[in-house]
Protein backbone atom coordinates (compact mmCIF):
# COMPACT_ATOMS: atom_id res chain seq x y z
CA UNK A 1 0.00 0.00 0.00
CA UNK A 2 1.55 3.36 -1.38
CA UNK A 3 0.91 6.38 1.24
CA UNK A 4 1.67 9.99 -0.16
CA UNK A 5 4.67 11.15 2.32
CA UNK A 6 3.87 14.94 0.96
CA UNK A 7 0.21 15.21 0.18
CA UNK A 8 -1.80 17.43 2.79
CA UNK A 9 -2.33 14.40 4.76
CA UNK A 10 1.07 13.51 4.87
CA UNK A 11 1.00 13.94 8.74
CA UNK A 12 -1.58 10.87 9.00
CA UNK A 13 0.39 8.39 6.68
CA UNK A 14 3.86 9.44 8.69
CA UNK A 15 1.96 9.10 12.05
CA UNK A 16 0.44 5.42 10.78
CA UNK A 17 4.08 4.56 9.28
CA UNK A 18 5.76 5.40 13.32
CA UNK A 19 2.86 3.24 14.49
CA UNK A 20 3.44 0.31 12.06
CA UNK A 21 7.38 0.57 13.11
CA UNK A 22 6.64 0.65 16.52
CA UNK A 23 4.90 -2.14 16.24
CA UNK A 24 7.77 -4.28 15.16
CA UNK A 25 6.56 -4.23 11.04
CA UNK A 26 8.31 -3.02 7.84
CA UNK A 27 7.73 0.21 6.06
CA UNK A 28 9.37 1.40 3.20
CA UNK A 29 10.54 5.21 2.90
CA UNK A 30 11.98 7.20 0.81
CA UNK A 31 15.74 9.10 1.27
CA UNK A 32 17.42 11.10 -1.18
CA UNK A 33 19.75 8.52 -2.06
CA UNK A 34 17.15 5.03 -2.67
CA UNK A 35 13.87 3.92 -1.02
CA UNK A 36 14.59 1.93 2.01
CA UNK A 37 13.00 -1.09 3.92
CA UNK A 38 12.74 0.03 7.11
CA UNK A 39 12.52 -1.45 10.78
CA UNK A 40 13.07 -0.80 14.25
CA UNK A 41 16.82 -0.87 14.71
CA UNK A 42 16.68 -1.80 18.52
CA UNK A 43 14.46 -4.54 17.61
CA UNK A 44 15.95 -7.74 17.20
CA UNK A 45 12.95 -9.56 15.56
CA UNK A 46 12.10 -6.78 13.70
CA UNK A 47 14.95 -6.08 11.88
CA UNK A 48 15.16 -10.52 11.14
CA UNK A 49 11.98 -9.30 9.12
CA UNK A 50 14.08 -7.24 6.82
CA UNK A 51 16.20 -9.98 6.16
CA UNK A 52 13.57 -12.40 5.47
CA UNK A 53 11.41 -9.57 3.19
CA UNK A 54 15.04 -9.19 1.55
CA UNK A 55 15.90 -12.67 1.59
CA UNK A 56 19.68 -11.00 2.90
CA UNK A 57 22.33 -13.30 5.03
CA UNK A 58 21.65 -12.21 8.12
CA UNK A 59 25.83 -11.41 8.82
CA UNK A 60 25.69 -8.41 5.78
CA UNK A 61 25.15 -5.35 8.16
CA UNK A 62 22.07 -2.72 7.82
CA UNK A 63 22.40 1.11 7.79
CA UNK A 64 20.70 2.81 10.77
CA UNK A 65 19.05 5.75 9.94
CA UNK A 66 18.64 8.23 12.71
CA UNK A 67 16.98 12.45 12.76
CA UNK A 68 18.99 15.51 12.44
CA UNK A 69 19.20 17.67 15.74
CA UNK A 70 18.82 16.84 19.14
CA UNK A 71 16.80 13.33 18.45
CA UNK A 72 19.89 12.17 16.32
CA UNK A 73 22.62 13.37 18.72
CA UNK A 74 20.62 11.40 20.97
CA UNK A 75 20.69 8.15 18.94
CA UNK A 76 23.84 8.51 18.27
CA UNK A 77 24.56 8.21 21.49
CA UNK A 78 22.66 5.19 22.15
CA UNK A 79 24.12 3.28 19.31
CA UNK A 80 27.68 4.20 18.70
CA UNK A 81 30.42 4.98 21.52
CA UNK A 82 31.92 8.45 21.10
CA UNK A 83 33.24 9.24 17.59
CA UNK A 84 36.34 10.22 16.83
CA UNK A 85 37.24 13.88 15.88
CA UNK A 86 37.30 13.35 12.05
CA UNK A 87 34.07 11.56 12.48
CA UNK A 88 32.52 14.68 14.37
CA UNK A 89 33.61 16.93 11.35
CA UNK A 90 31.94 14.26 8.65
CA UNK A 91 28.85 14.34 10.40
CA UNK A 92 29.19 18.39 11.11
CA UNK A 93 29.44 18.60 7.14
CA UNK A 94 27.36 16.06 5.93
CA UNK A 95 24.12 15.19 7.62
CA UNK A 96 21.57 15.36 7.26
CA UNK A 97 23.05 14.21 3.58
CA UNK A 98 24.05 10.67 1.86
CA UNK A 99 27.07 9.80 4.37
CA UNK A 100 27.21 6.75 5.98
CA UNK A 101 29.56 6.23 8.89
CA UNK A 102 30.68 2.87 10.64
CA UNK A 103 31.70 3.24 13.85
CA UNK A 104 31.92 1.10 17.35
CA UNK A 105 28.92 0.03 18.10
CA UNK A 106 27.64 0.47 21.93
CA UNK A 107 26.96 -3.35 23.32
CA UNK A 108 23.94 -4.48 23.55
CA UNK A 109 22.20 -2.50 21.21
CA UNK A 110 21.39 -3.24 17.11
CA UNK A 111 23.29 -6.08 16.85
CA UNK A 112 21.24 -7.61 14.22
CA UNK A 113 21.34 -4.25 12.64
CA UNK A 114 25.05 -4.60 13.12
CA UNK A 115 25.21 -7.87 11.41
CA UNK A 116 26.66 -9.29 14.51
CA UNK A 117 29.95 -6.75 14.36
CA UNK A 118 31.17 -4.55 16.91
CA UNK A 119 30.66 -1.76 13.99
CA UNK A 120 27.35 -0.28 12.91
CA UNK A 121 26.79 2.26 10.08
CA UNK A 122 25.10 4.96 10.84
CA UNK A 123 23.02 7.78 8.69
CA UNK A 124 21.22 10.83 8.78
CA UNK A 125 19.36 11.87 5.70
CA UNK A 126 18.38 14.30 3.97
CA UNK A 127 15.01 13.76 2.42
CA UNK A 128 11.99 16.08 4.09
CA UNK A 129 9.67 12.41 4.23
CA UNK A 130 12.20 10.34 6.17
CA UNK A 131 13.35 12.84 8.56
CA UNK A 132 9.59 13.34 9.62
CA UNK A 133 9.21 9.66 9.87
CA UNK A 134 12.25 9.52 12.06
CA UNK A 135 11.04 12.36 14.31
CA UNK A 136 7.62 10.72 14.22
CA UNK A 137 9.24 7.50 15.45
CA UNK A 138 11.92 9.33 17.80
CA UNK A 139 8.78 10.44 19.80
CA UNK A 140 7.44 6.80 20.03
CA UNK A 141 10.70 5.42 21.71
CA UNK A 142 12.21 4.34 18.52
CA UNK A 143 15.33 6.22 18.07
CA UNK A 144 16.66 4.90 14.80
CA UNK A 145 15.61 2.98 11.75
CA UNK A 146 16.78 -0.20 10.03
CA UNK A 147 17.13 0.67 5.99
CA UNK A 148 18.44 -1.15 3.48
CA UNK A 149 17.71 -0.59 -0.08
CA UNK A 150 14.04 -2.08 -0.87
CA UNK A 151 14.53 -4.13 -3.11
CA UNK A 152 15.21 -8.30 -2.91
CA UNK A 153 19.19 -8.74 -2.04
CA UNK A 154 21.64 -8.34 -4.59
CA UNK A 155 18.80 -6.79 -7.42
CA UNK A 156 18.84 -3.17 -8.55
CA UNK A 157 17.66 -0.66 -5.98
CA UNK A 158 14.40 1.36 -6.05
CA UNK A 159 14.15 4.88 -6.91
CA UNK A 160 10.59 5.56 -6.40
CA UNK A 161 7.93 3.81 -4.43
CA UNK A 162 6.35 2.11 -7.67
CA UNK A 163 9.58 0.38 -7.89
CA UNK A 164 9.07 -0.38 -3.97
CA UNK A 165 5.69 -2.17 -4.79
CA UNK A 166 6.74 -3.66 -7.71
CA UNK A 167 9.30 -5.75 -5.61
CA UNK A 168 7.21 -6.73 -2.20
CA UNK A 169 3.47 -5.95 -3.58
CA UNK A 170 0.90 -4.02 -2.13
CA UNK A 171 1.19 -5.80 1.30
CA UNK A 172 4.28 -3.34 2.86
CA UNK A 173 3.18 0.28 3.38
CA UNK A 174 5.41 2.30 1.33
CA UNK A 175 6.10 6.17 2.19
CA UNK A 176 5.85 7.75 -1.33
CA UNK A 177 8.40 10.85 -1.30
CA UNK A 178 8.68 10.86 -5.16
CA UNK A 179 11.97 9.80 -7.28
CA UNK A 180 14.72 9.90 -5.05
CA UNK A 181 17.39 12.88 -5.95
CA UNK A 182 20.55 11.40 -5.51
CA UNK A 183 19.58 7.95 -6.96
CA UNK A 184 22.46 5.88 -6.02
CA UNK A 185 23.39 4.67 -2.36
CA UNK A 186 25.18 6.60 0.17
CA UNK A 187 29.03 7.06 0.64
CA UNK A 188 30.11 4.52 3.82
CA UNK A 189 33.14 5.96 5.40
CA UNK A 190 34.39 3.66 8.06
CA UNK A 191 35.52 5.62 11.30
CA UNK A 192 35.97 2.54 13.47
CA UNK A 193 39.88 2.09 13.26
CA UNK A 194 41.58 5.70 14.08
CA UNK A 195 41.54 6.98 11.21
CA UNK A 196 38.77 7.51 7.86
CA UNK A 197 38.47 4.18 5.31
CA UNK A 198 36.18 5.03 2.16
CA UNK A 199 34.46 1.90 2.18
CA UNK A 200 32.00 2.65 -0.67
CA UNK A 201 32.15 5.70 -2.45
CA UNK A 202 28.92 7.68 -3.75
CA UNK A 203 27.84 11.38 -4.28
CA UNK A 204 30.27 12.68 -1.46
CA UNK A 205 34.02 12.30 -3.22
CA UNK A 206 37.18 11.83 -1.77
CA UNK A 207 38.14 15.14 -1.73
CA UNK A 208 34.74 16.35 0.13
CA UNK A 209 35.79 14.00 2.84
CA UNK A 210 39.35 14.62 3.14
CA UNK A 211 38.29 18.46 2.67
CA UNK A 212 35.69 18.08 5.93
CA UNK A 213 37.94 15.63 8.37
CA UNK A 214 41.07 17.80 7.74
CA UNK A 215 42.94 13.93 6.97
CA UNK A 216 44.03 11.75 3.88
CA UNK A 217 41.30 8.84 3.51
CA UNK A 218 43.95 5.73 4.62
CA UNK A 219 44.67 3.34 2.37
CA UNK A 220 42.59 0.58 3.44
CA UNK A 221 45.25 -2.17 2.10
CA UNK A 222 47.75 -1.63 4.57
CA UNK A 223 45.91 -1.12 8.06
CA UNK A 224 46.32 -3.79 10.02
CA UNK A 225 42.79 -5.02 10.97
CA UNK A 226 40.05 -6.11 7.83
CA UNK A 227 37.73 -4.13 6.82
CA UNK A 228 34.30 -4.23 8.87
CA UNK A 229 31.44 -5.96 6.72
CA UNK A 230 29.42 -2.83 5.47
CA UNK A 231 25.97 -2.80 3.05
CA UNK A 232 26.69 -2.69 -0.74
CA UNK A 233 30.15 -3.62 -1.04
CA UNK A 234 29.97 -7.39 -2.54
CA UNK A 235 31.74 -8.14 -5.92
CA UNK A 236 28.64 -8.23 -7.17
CA UNK A 237 25.16 -6.78 -6.41
CA UNK A 238 22.65 -3.36 -7.69
CA UNK A 239 22.17 -6.36 -10.59
CA UNK A 240 19.24 -6.83 -13.41
CA UNK A 241 17.91 -9.28 -14.70
CA UNK A 242 19.51 -8.70 -17.89
CA UNK A 243 23.42 -9.04 -18.12
CA UNK A 244 25.19 -6.03 -17.98
CA UNK A 245 28.70 -4.83 -20.07
CA UNK A 246 30.68 -2.05 -19.87
CA UNK A 247 32.34 -1.04 -23.01
CA UNK A 248 33.89 1.62 -24.58
CA UNK A 249 31.51 3.85 -27.00
CA UNK A 250 33.17 2.60 -29.90
CA UNK A 251 33.64 -1.10 -28.73
CA UNK A 252 28.85 -0.32 -28.41
CA UNK A 253 29.12 0.86 -31.83
CA UNK A 254 31.34 -2.29 -33.11
CA UNK A 255 29.18 -4.62 -31.64
CA UNK A 256 25.78 -3.09 -33.17
CA UNK A 257 27.29 -2.75 -36.80
CA UNK A 258 28.06 -6.62 -37.02
CA UNK A 259 25.19 -7.24 -35.49
CA UNK A 260 23.13 -5.11 -37.85
CA UNK A 261 19.49 -5.48 -38.67
CA UNK A 262 19.63 -9.12 -37.13
CA UNK A 263 20.86 -7.15 -33.44
CA UNK A 264 17.57 -8.01 -30.59
CA UNK A 265 16.93 -8.29 -27.14
CA UNK A 266 19.84 -5.65 -26.70
CA UNK A 267 19.78 -2.04 -24.60
CA UNK A 268 22.64 0.33 -24.93
CA UNK A 269 22.67 3.30 -22.42
CA UNK A 270 25.51 5.48 -23.46
CA UNK A 271 26.57 9.12 -23.52
CA UNK A 272 28.25 9.25 -27.08
CA UNK A 273 25.45 9.19 -29.95
CA UNK A 274 25.03 5.31 -31.29
CA UNK A 275 23.24 4.16 -34.17
CA UNK A 276 21.90 0.98 -34.62
CA UNK A 277 20.40 -0.46 -37.75
CA UNK A 278 17.96 -2.72 -35.77
CA UNK A 279 14.26 -1.63 -34.02
CA UNK A 280 14.34 -4.23 -31.70
CA UNK A 281 17.53 -2.23 -30.01
CA UNK A 282 16.91 -0.28 -27.30
CA UNK A 283 19.19 2.94 -26.98
CA UNK A 284 18.57 5.63 -24.04
CA UNK A 285 21.26 8.38 -24.09
CA UNK A 286 23.39 8.98 -20.69
CA UNK A 287 23.41 12.05 -19.04
CA UNK A 288 27.52 14.15 -19.43
CA UNK A 289 27.02 15.11 -16.01
CA UNK A 290 27.70 12.60 -13.30
CA UNK A 291 24.85 13.41 -11.19
CA UNK A 292 22.44 13.40 -13.46
CA UNK A 293 23.70 9.49 -14.55
CA UNK A 294 23.90 8.70 -10.62
CA UNK A 295 19.83 10.00 -10.52
CA UNK A 296 19.05 8.15 -13.69
CA UNK A 297 20.92 4.80 -13.14
CA UNK A 298 19.34 2.65 -11.03
CA UNK A 299 15.49 3.62 -12.98
CA UNK A 300 17.47 3.09 -16.08
CA UNK A 301 18.21 -0.46 -15.61
CA UNK A 302 14.58 -1.60 -14.14
CA UNK A 303 13.24 0.05 -17.51
CA UNK A 304 15.42 -2.41 -19.82
CA UNK A 305 14.08 -4.95 -17.41
CA UNK A 306 10.52 -4.18 -17.82
CA UNK A 307 11.00 -4.32 -21.76
CA UNK A 308 12.64 -7.94 -21.43
CA UNK A 309 15.79 -7.16 -22.67
CA UNK A 310 18.80 -9.54 -22.08
CA UNK A 311 21.77 -7.71 -22.47
CA UNK A 312 22.52 -4.57 -21.37
CA UNK A 313 25.45 -2.82 -22.61
CA UNK A 314 26.67 0.65 -21.27
CA UNK A 315 29.57 2.81 -22.20
CA UNK A 316 31.89 2.59 -19.18
CA UNK A 317 32.10 5.97 -17.19
CA UNK A 318 34.89 8.31 -16.98
CA UNK A 319 37.90 7.85 -14.84
CA UNK A 320 37.40 10.70 -12.67
CA UNK A 321 36.37 11.41 -8.79
CA UNK A 322 32.54 12.56 -9.55
CA UNK A 323 32.08 9.46 -11.81
CA UNK A 324 33.39 6.87 -8.82
CA UNK A 325 30.33 6.40 -7.28
CA UNK A 326 28.52 5.09 -10.41
CA UNK A 327 30.98 3.62 -12.32
CA UNK A 328 31.31 1.39 -8.62
CA UNK A 329 27.09 0.09 -8.89
CA UNK A 330 27.81 -0.76 -12.80
CA UNK A 331 31.09 -2.62 -12.02
CA UNK A 332 29.19 -4.53 -9.23
CA UNK A 333 26.31 -4.96 -11.62
CA UNK A 334 28.07 -6.76 -14.53
CA UNK A 335 30.27 -8.99 -12.19
CA UNK A 336 26.34 -10.35 -11.17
Amino acid sequence: MILDGRSPDAAVAIAEAARVLRAGGLVAFPTETVYGLGADATSDMAVAGIFKAKGRPSDHPLIVHVAAGIKGTEALSRFAQPLPVFAQKLVQVFWPGPLTLVVTRQPGVGAAAAGGQDTIGLRCPSHPVAQALLEACAELGVPGIAGPSANRFGRVSPTTAQHVQGEFGDDLLVLDGGPCEVGIESTIVDCSRGAPVLLRPGAITRAQIEAACGEKLADREVLDTPDPRASGTLEAHYAPDAKVRLMDAKAIQTGLDVLGANAAHIAVWTRAATRSRSQRVLVRRMPDDAAASAQQLFAVLREFDAQGVKLIWIETPPDTPEWEGVRDRLQRASAA
